[in-house]
C-alpha cells in the first residue's frame, strides 16, 4: 500500500476522494467542523431559559420530530488526545446523582415540547456513556421514555458511545433490550507504542469481542472511530491497526485527524511534541486510510466519515436527507435537537442553546429550579440563508445557489458576489467550481469542504483567534 502511495501521488478512488497530497498540505489551515452554523464560539449569554421557552414554543407549531442528546460527561481515566468535556473519576457511584439531575433537566423541558412529537433519534455522547452501571442506564433510558414520547417506528436510531475497555458482552444485550441499535467504538489505534503515549491501552480480541457483541445482539450499525496523527504513530503501525479493523467490516469508520492543542486541553500537555508525526507523515498517514477504505468498498460521506454502501448514512446521502449537527452526521435531518446534560446543545426552531459546561454550575441551576441554559443564539435571517447553504455543502458537497436564493427571497449570485470571489482561489486550485449558481466540491476538494464552507461564513470575517478551530486535516 505504501508503494502505491509513493508512485502514484493523486489516489482516485469510489470513495469520492482524489487525495492529492500537495492541495491538502497547501489548505491545511484552521476552520470550523460545521456542527453549527454559526458556530458555538458566536454563543453568548443574552440568550437565557426564556429564549429557550420560546423557541420550543414555536417549534411546537412545525410538529417536527425530536432528536434528543444525553452528555455523560465521566470516564475513569483520561487519554490524553481527548479535547471533549469529560470528568475524571474511578467512582461509578457518581453516575447515580448525575442520572437523577439529568432526569430532573428532563422533568423541566419535557412539559414545554407538545406530546405527539415523538423521539425518533436519541444520542447518549461523552465522556464515556457506559460509565454509567447497568441499572443506572436502564433508569435514565426508561425515565426518558416516560417523559418524552419515544417512536417505535422502525427508523428510529437509538444510539450509544462506547469504550470497550469497559463493557461487556452482557452489557451490549442490555443496551439491545433498551431499544439502541447503533453503536459507536472508540478505537483510535492498536499500536501499543500509541497507545502508552496517548494513555489507552486497549486490546484487540476485546474490541473484536465487543464488535461481535454488536451484531450478535442485532445492532444495525456498528461504527469505529479511529485518529490518524498522534504521537509515535507510523505508516507500518498504523496499517496494521487498518487491517485489525477492516476484518471486523464495521459499518461506519469516523477517521479523525489528531488537533494538538495543549494550550486548551490540559491532558494533551502530557503529550510531547517531538513524538507526534511530522505534516508529511500526517498526510501518509490518511492517505493510506483513505486508500484502504476505498479498496475495501466505503463510500465517503464528508469531513472524516466513511460507511459501507448499504449504510443507513449512505442511503441517506444518496436520498438527500442527510444531515449535520452535534452529533456528527445523522440521518434524520427534519428534527429538532434536544440536548441535556453538562454541555450539551439543542438546536430548537431557530436558535442554539448550550448548558454551563461545569457540573456546578449546571446542577446549580437546576437546583434553583431553573431551565439550565447558560448561553446560545437566535439566528436571524441571513444565518438561517447561510446555515441551510453550508449543510448543504458539508452533507452534499453541493448546493443549486440559485434555488437556495428563491427560497430564502435573495438574488444568489448578488447577495454572495464577495464569497463567490472568494470561492476563486479555490477554484483556480480545481478544488471547487460554480456554474450555473451551483456551488459544487470537486473530487480533489470533497475532504476540504470545510474550507468551502468557510467562503460562505461572514462571521469569519471578523477579528479572531484560530487555534479556537482544529487543523483542516
Amino acid at each position: 500500500m505504501l508503494r502505491s502511495m509513493e508512485t502514484n501521488p493523486v489516489l482516485l478512488n469510489p470513495l469520492g476522494w482524489s487525495f492529492d497530497p500537495e492541495l491538502l498540505r497547501r489548505y491545511d489551515r484552521p476552520g470550523p467542523r460545521y456542527t453549527s452554523y454559526p458556530t458555538a464560539p458566536h454563543f453568548h449569554d443574552g440568550y437565557g431559559q426564556e429564549q429557550f421557552r420560546h423557541a420550543i414554543a414555536r417549534s411546537n407549531t412545525s410538529g417536527r420530530p425530536l432528536s434528543l442528546y444525553v452528555h455523560v460527561p465521566y470516564c475513569t481515566s483520561p487519554c490524553f488526545y481527548c479535547g471533549c468535556n469529560r470528568v475524571i473519576s474511578r467512582d461509578r457511584s457518581k453516575g447515580t446523582h448525575y442520572v437523577d439531575q439529568v432526569l430532573l433537566e428532563a422533568d423541566r423541558v419535557a412539559p414545554l415540547f407538545a406530546q405527539e412529537r415523538e423521539v425518533i433519534q436519541l444520542h447518549f455522547g461523552g465522556g464515556t456513556p457506559n460509565f454509567l452501571v447497568p441499572e443506572e442506564l436502564r433508569r435514565l433510558v426508561e425515565g426518558l421514555g416516560e417523559r418524552f414520547n419515544f417512536s417505535d417506528s422502525a427508523a428510529r436510531d437509538f444510539s450509544i458511545e462506547l469504550d470497550p475497555r469497559s463493557v461487556s458482552v452482557e452489557d451490549i444485550a442490555l443496551l439491545a433490550e433498551l431499544g439502541f441499535n447503533r453503536t459507536s467504538l472508540g478505537v483510535q489505534d492498536f499500536d501499543p507504542e500509541v497507545q502508552r503515549a496517548i494513555n489507552r491501552i486497549q486490546g484487540v480480541d476485546e474490541t473484536m469481542a465487543i464488535i461481535q457483541a454488536c451484531r450478535d445482539n442485532s445492532m444495525r450499525s456498528v461504527n469505529v472511530d479511529l485518529i490518524y496523527g498522534l504521537p509515535r504513530q507510523t505508516l507500518e503501525g498504523f496499517g496494521r491497526t487498518l487491517d485489525t479493523v477492516m476484518q471486523a467490516r464495521p459499518d461506519r469508520l469516523a477517521i479523525y485527524g489528531y488537533a494538538h492543542l495543549p494550550h486548551m486541553f490540559k491532558a494533551q500537555r502530557q503529550i510531547h511534541d517531538a513524538d507526534l508525526p511530522d505534516p508529511e507523515q500526517k498526510l501518509a498517514l490518511l492517505g493510506l486510510a483513505v486508500e484502504r477504505l476505498s479498496h475495501d468498498g466505503y463510500q465517503y460521506i464528508g469531513m472524516d466519515h466513511f460507511a459501507l454502501p448499504e449504510e443507513d448514512l449512505s442511503r441517506a446521502q444518496r436520498a438527500g436527507s442527510l444531515h449535520r449537527n452535534f452529533m456528527g452526521y445523522t440521518t434524520h435531518a427534519e428534527t429538532d435537537l434536544l440536548g441535556l446534560g453538562v454541555s450539551a446543545i439543542s438546536r430548537i426552531d431557530n436558535s442554539y442553546s448550550q448548558n454551563p459546561r461545569d457540573l456546578v454550575g449546571w446542577e446549580a441551576r437546576l437546583d434553583q429550579g431553573l431551565l439550565p441554559v447558560w448561553r446560545g443564539l437566535e439566528l436571524d435571517a441571513d444565518d438561517i440563508l447561510r446555515a441551510e447553504l453550508i449543510q448543504e455543502l458539508m452533507c452534499h458537497g453541493k448546493v443549486d445557489g440559485r434555488a437556495l436564493g428563491q427560497r430564502h427571497g435573495v438574488d444568489f449570485d448578488s447577495y454572495f458576489a464577495d464569497e463567490l470571489e472568494a470561492l476563486k482561489r479555490l477554484e483556480l486550485d480545481g478544488l471547487a467550481s460554480c456554474r450555473d449558481g451551483v456551488v459544487a466540491a470537486t473530487r480533489p476538494g470533497r475532504p476540504l469542504l470545510r474550507l468551502i464552507a468557510m467562503c460562505f461564513d461572514r462571521y469569519l470575517k471578523a477579528p479572531q483567534q484560530p487555534a479556537r478551530y482544529s487543523r483542516a486535516i
